[in-house]
């Protein structure tokens, strides 16, 4: 396999990794029946991020990452997750679009760890999200796993990547190709992938900072464009389909600062060959953290960092949830003015919230717009944070 270098710099954890906390830990209940000693909680395994840190590597400095070595797990960090999401379509015109996320939490620090002989024992939980909008029928579908990172049923590694949880599986395939598949009761995929761009670093050379705190980062790495095709299937029809995916990597040792309650984030992805990642924090009274950054990737895979500043996100409608009874955005407008990028986005339906161990919505959009003067179209995922829950004080 190839090897790729890049230096980064690192600091503070964000969106699904505070799922992957509070989702984690309580998969850490079920498994293991132990309660810190120093626990403000009741619940046995739930432990606060004030106590959880301690003896855990935090992204603090410069690195250097290898592909595809890094895509696998990172253990000395508490947190870590793969994030697959795509759009795609069949011959016929069907619309589909899948979200398949790992998250990895770590039980106790590394050097807490006393070696056991069974091959049960684990250190690690292992969660995993799957979910597919079918568009075209205007439905939404998805599934919550957890396992333990032992007897092979989770886990992730490097050189060949893989991740699975179960049969929820992504696997290198060659060089910067690989196979997706997952199941559950009413829908499957089976995706292959192939990485059309380099590796993008998140934030300033992947520093992607969050809050003041030291060591309130995260290391963060994405591959924005993966050309896919494969198959789908609902119920007993299947859908020879092709599209376009995405890919983010990130761990961490961190959790929201004070004041922050959630997170809106864009992954878009244009039809002029270019890509923008966007998210901002959202505080408890309402304004927009300062913390809140963004990338720009050009056709060429050239990445350019944004700070809050650059760019201008306006809510145009709104979704009540007849589930949770939360008001989520349905309706964006989005200007990078030094970019002369202008657009606006709408979700594919509307209905795509996960009532799962922690209430969020992720889903498939469209969006149109001007790019540097020019009409542009495309698709993406965006994900919505903290409107069934404050995401604060949850781990």
């Amino acid at each position: 396999m190839k090897t790729t270098q890049f230096p980064i710099l690192l600091n503070r954890a964000w969106r699904p990794l505070a799922i992957a906390i509070v989702i984690a830990a309580a998969a850490y209940a079920v498994f293991v029946p132990w309660k810190s000693p120093e626990s403000t909680l009741d619940q046995p395994g739930l432990i606060t991020s004030r106590e959880a840190i301690t003896g855990f590597a935090r992204v603090e400095g410069p690195v250097v990452l290898n592909f595809p070595e890094d895509q696998g797990s990172h253990p000395d960090y508490q947190t870590e997750w793969w994030y697959y999401t795509g759009n795609l379509t069949s011959a016929n015109g069907e619309r589909f679009g899948y979200q398949l996320t790992f998250f990895r939490r770590a039980l106790m620090p590394p050097s807490g760890i006393a070696k056991r002989a069974s091959d049960w024992a684990t250190e690690q939980v292992y969660l995993g999200h799957f979910a597919l909008t079918n568009i075209s029928q205007n439905s939404f579908t998805f599934e919550e796993r957890f396992s333990r990172g032992a007897g092979g049923l989770a886990g992730a590694q490097g050189d060949p990547y893989t991740v699975w949880l179960n049969d929820w599986r992504v696997e290198q395939t060659g060089d910067d190709t690989y196979r997706v598949t997952a199941a559950q009761a009413k829908a499957q995929i089976s995706l292959n992938l192939r990485g059309f761009k380099p590796y993008v670093l998140q934030g300033k050379q992947g520093y992607s900072q969050k809050g003041p705190e030291p060591g309130n980062a995260s290391m963060y790495f994405s591959q924005t464009r993966l050309i896919s095709q494969g198959t789908v299937t609902v119920g007993n029809r299947v859908f020879e389909v092709a599209g376009l995916s995405w890919m983010d990597h990130e761990f961490s040792t961190s959790a929201l600062a004070p004041g922050q309650i959630g997170w809106d984030w864009f992954a878009l992805q244009l039809d002029d060959g270019s890509e923008l990642v966007l998210f901002y924090l959202r505080r408890d009274d309402g304004s927009v953290d300062s913390f809140s950054s963004g990338t720009l990737i050009a056709q060429d895979g050239s990445a350019r960092h944004l700070q809050r500043e650059d760019f201008e996100i306006e809510v145009h409608d709104t979704w009540t949830s007849p589930h949770s009874g939360a008001v989520y955005p349905a309706g964006w407008a989005i200007k990078v003015p030094s970019a002369n990028l202008e657009l606006t986005i709408r979700p594919s339906i509307v209905d795509q919230e996960l009532q799962a161990s922690f209430t969020y919505w992720e889903g498939a959009v469209t969006l149109q717009g001007e790019n540097g003067g020019r009409h542009v179209e495309g698709v993406g995922y965006i994900e919505l944070t903290g409107y069934a829950a404050s995401m604060a004080g949850q781990f």
